[in-house]
C-alpha cells in the first residue's frame, strides 16, 4: 500500500496533463523542486512507439523518466536531446539502459556543445551531484533532417542549429520550448550574450506565436505548467526588459536590482546573477 502511494504521488507531481489529438500524445516530466533544474522531458507517443524529447540533468531522475516510459507501454525508438547543456543529458544513463535499442540524435549546434563541453560539465557536475552523476556520457549522433517521425506524423525541429530551436508538432499545435522558453523563473541570459544573439532568440518566439499554438511545454518551469502560449509571451517580454535594463546599468549588481524589482514574484536563483555579470562583462562565459 505504501508503495502504491508513493507511486500515485510522485506521478501526481511529475506527471503534467495529457494532450491526445489523433494519433499522438503528449506527457510532460518535470521534477520541479526536487531537482537542480526544474528541466522539463517530453514523451511523445503514437499508438504502439514513443520519442523522447532531453533526458534530464541526472540519473536519479533519468531513472523515474524510463519508470514513466514504461508505464507508457511505448516502444521508444528515438530520443532527441534539443539542447547542449548537461540538464538536458546527463541523465540519459538508466533511459539507454532500459532502451537500449533507442538512438539519440540531436542538431550539430547541440553535438559540437556537447562534444566541446561533456568533460569540463562532468567534473564540476560529478561532485555536486554525487550517487546522482552520470557514469558515462552519451554524445548524440547527428541528425541533418528538420523533422521526425512517429507513426506517419512529423514533428518538426524549428530554428534547427540556434540555440534557440524549438520542437513542433503541427498534428497537436503544441511547442516544446527546450532552451528557448521559460516560465516561473528567471530566464538564462548568459548564453545569449550579443544583442544579435537576443535578436535572433525574438525572431524565433516571434515566428513561434506566429504558428497560434495551443500548447507551450517551456524546457524550464518553476510551478504548474503555464497555460497556451504564456510562456513564450514571458520569456519575450523577460528577454526585453533585460535589454532595456542592461542599456543603463554600470555593474552586474544595478542590472540584478533592476530585473529583481520587476520580477519580484521570481524565486531569486544563481542564474540571474551569472546571466548579469556574463552580460556587463564581469565574467566570462
Amino acid at each position: 500500500m505504501n508503495k502504491l502511494l508513493a507511486f500515485m504521488t510522485l506521478a501526481t507531481a511529475v506527471l503534467s496533463n495529457i494532450t491526445n489529438a489523433g494519433a499522438l500524445s503528449v506527457q510532460v516530466y518535470n521534477p520541479g523542486e526536487q531537482a537542480v533544474f526544474p528541466v522539463t522531458s517530453t514523451l511523445i507517443s503514437g499508438e504502439k512507439e514513443a520519442i523522447l524529447i532531453d533526458a534530464q540533468f541526472d540519473v536519479h531522475n533519468g531513472q523515474k523518466l524510463a519508470g514513466l516510459i514504461k508505464a507508457s507501454g511505448k516502444v521508444l525508438t528515438t530520443i532527441f536531446i534539443s539542447g547542449g547543456d548537461p540538464d538536458f543529458y546527463f541523465g540519459l544513463e538508466p533511459v539507454l539502459a532500459a532502451y537500449p535499442q533507442a538512438r539519440v540524435v540531436a542538431s550539430q549546434h547541440v553535438v559540437d556543445h556537447i562534444v566541446k563541453t561533456k568533460d569540463a560539465k562532468l567534473a564540476y557536475w560529478g561532485p555536486i551531484l554525487a550517487d546522482a552523476a552520470p557514469q558515462t556520457l552519451t554524445v548524440p549522433k547527428v541528425m541533418t533532417s528538420n523533422q521526425l517521425t512517429l507513426e506517419g506524423e512529423n514533428i518538426e525541429i524549428k530554428a534547427m542549429n540556434t540555440p534557440s530551436a524549438f520542437i513542433w508538432i503541427p498534428s497537436l499545435k503544441t511547442a516544446l520550448g527546450g532552451v528557448a522558453i521559460h516560465s516561473g523563473l528567471h530566464v538564462w541570459m548568459a548564453d545569449s550574450q550579443t544583442p544579435a544573439a537576443r535578436a535572433q532568440w525574438l525572431s524565433t518566439l516571434n515566428g513561434l506565436l506566429a504558428l497560434q499554438p495551443e500548447r507551450v511545454v517551456p524546457g524550464h518551469f518553476h510551478g504548474e505548467e503555464p497555460e497556451g502560449a504564456s510562456a513564450v509571451q514571458f520569456t519575450r517580454d523577460y528577454i526585453l526588459r533585460f535589454e532595456a535594463e542592461l542599456a543603463t546599468a554600470h555593474t552586474s549588481a544595478d542590472l540584478i536590482k533592476t530585473m529583481t524589482q520587476a520580477y519580484a514574484q521570481l524565486p531569486a536563483d544563481d542564474g540571474l546573477t551569472i546571466s548579469a555579470k556574463v552580460a556587463t562583462g564581469e565574467m566570462s562565459w
